[in-house]
């Protein structure tokens, strides 16, 4: 079973259709975040390594084009109805929370965020469809996303690679390091912020910040 799914995996990766299938999954993150891209672009740079396909500067390039496409849709959702969007969660829900969140720390760090926000689940989107929402400046939204981007890219294909490299022989062990790895870096972040939220505890905000553009 598990030579199957290595075989399968190496064809995959083995195909230009992979590099397709990242800057998709990338872009469709960004306003879906329930596609694993994440998983995807790790996975790919595993195989970087191991197999030497797919190329490891080409899926940095494809992962970010994708992710700068992604947040670009999400923002433009945001501006046309991400409002009534955002007024219908659930107060009381994850997404709630991550949505003021994003509130606070736009209002607080501006277009910055952006990129603090790649590393916390569901994060992403929230900040994008704010930054929409509350007319963030497409000028300025726009430099930050690309640094978002390239950022995230580079993250997600290394860490892959680290994996695929400490495990040449066998990708699919690289593929769980790889993963761990991520997920290692996500459970940082989000420790990190849970503590800097419980010393500066700030009340939440009802109503939109207003940006000067």
């Amino acid at each position: 079973m598990a030579d199957a799914l290595l075989h399968f995996a190496e064809e995959l990766m083995s195909s230009w259709w992979i590099y397709l299938a990242v800057w998709g999954f990338a872009a469709l993150d960004g306003f879906f975040p329930a596609i694993p891209s994440e998983t995807l672009v790790v996975t790919a740079g595993v195989f970087a390594a191991s197999i030497g396909t797919p190329n490891l500067y080409l899926l940095i390039v494809v992962a970010a084009l994708g992710a700068f496409v992604g947040d670009h849709i999400s923002y433009l959702l945001g501006r046309g109805a991400g409002g009534r969007m955002i007024d219908r969660v659930k107060p009381g829900t994850k997404r709630h929370a991550a949505i003021l969140w994003a509130r606070r720390a736009l209002a607080d760090r501006g277009g910055l965020v952006l990129i603090v926000a790649r590393y916390i689940p569901g994060g992403r989107t929230a900040v994008t469809l704010t930054m929409g929402s509350v007319r963030y400046p497409l000028r300025r939204f726009t430099p930050y996303a690309a640094l978002a981007a390239v950022s995230w890219g580079l993250y997600c294909s290394l860490v892959g690679y680290i994996g695929g490299k400490a495990f040449e022989d066998n990708p699919l062990k690289g593929v769980v390091l790889g993963i761990g790895l991520a997920l290692g870096v996500t459970l940082i972040v989000e420790v990190i912020r849970h503590q800097l939220r419980k010393r500066r505890p700030q009340p939440e905000v009802e109503r939109e910040p207003e940006l000067v553009a």
